[in-house]
């Protein structure tokens, strides 16, 4: 009796123990590659679309000239965060890490469906009309560039790649830094289809509205060529977490110049940060740069749709 009261009161006890733990220590590995537990103050409205974060995934090959070699960042894993964040819409964009080999990509798209989920492929010159269409179908709407620096695509492919995706209606999308983005400005005003610039085109925290790529992304919003990503506030910032402050100032501006040309991303699972953002933080920083609850709905919802073609 003493043995089986002695358990009892051990279960007892360690049941107690359980329920005197924060619920955040439970939480704390349940969305990997994301700091925090808690969910964001600003409640996201339907439908709102994540428009940029990547799928890693070591069921596939890493390109050869890789840098960015994360661990697995998977489908399931970023369902967690979708839950935290409450969004619903996504895009996936092609990380450097695969080069051209895209079959990650079409996974991740396969597993998540068309009613929610979108692409960003990278191809080179050497892609094949009958590979464009299969990414079409698969829900690919645009290839990325990754320029910061160089890897599996190039300045001299940029024009004729966009030749060829342009009768899809894709779009190109771009990640440099602002002042690399600036010396080629004549290439994006140049372009049959739409431009999309990374992580507010990267501007130089140091100058902030005042640096140039500023003034070309703002003129080719207010001319319809392009689009920019509300993301990567810890890439552009010196301030850094929890206000980005310096961040703050640059998004607020690219609102005031053409909310109907910007979407918002998580850039999950940040795979250039050693010390993982809290995505709630990222999201919650909408509330300072576009405080107008409509506009935000246009960005995190309206915008994506048009862009990307969701329902």
């Amino acid at each position: 009796m003493r043995r089986d009261a002695f358990t009892r009161r051990g279960v007892i006890a360690g049941l107690a123990a359980l329920a005197a733990v924060p619920a955040r220590a439970f939480a704390e590995e349940s969305v990997p590659w994301s700091a925090g537990t808690e969910k964001p103050t600003l409640a996201a409205p339907p439908n709102t679309a994540d428009c940029h974060h990547h799928i890693y995934d070591s069921r596939f090959p890493v390109a050869a000239n890789a840098v960015l070699r994360p661990a697995d960042a998977t489908v399931a894993m970023y369902r967690l965060l979708q839950q935290r964040l409450g969004t619903t819409r996504h895009v996936i964009v092609q990380p450097s890490t695969y080069g051209v080999d895209n079959r990650c990509l079409l996974d991740a798209l396969m597993q998540f469906g068309q009613a929610t989920a979108r692409g960003v492929a990278v191809v080179n010159t050497e892609v094949t009309d009958a590979e464009l269409k299969q990414l079409h179908a698969a829900g690919v709407r645009g290839i990325r560039f990754n320029l910061a620096p160089p890897g599996a695509t190039t300045f001299a492919m940029v024009e004729p790649l966009a030749r060829r995706v342009q009768p899809l209606g894709w779009h190109i999308q771009v990640h440099a830094p602002g002042a690399v983005i600036v010396e080629h400005a004549a290439l994006w005003e140049s372009q049959p289809c739409e431009v999309v610039f990374d992580h507010m085109a990267r501007i130089r925290p140091e100058l902030g509205v005042h640096d140039p790529v500023f003034a070309l992304a703002s003129r080719l919003l207010q001319k319809g060529k392009a689009w920019v990503k509300l993301s990567g506030a810890y890439l552009n910032s010196k301030v850094g977490p929890p206000t980005y402050a310096d961040c703050t100032v640059v998004a607020q501006a690219y609102v005031k110049e053409a909310p109907e040309r910007l979407v918002w991303g998580s850039d999950w699972p940040h795979p250039t940060e050693k010390v993982k953002p809290d995505d709630a933080i990222l999201f919650d920083l909408l509330a300072q740069w576009v405080p107008d609850e409509a506009t935000r709905t246009r960005i995190l919802v309206d915008n994506p749709g048009r862009l990307y073609g969701f329902g």
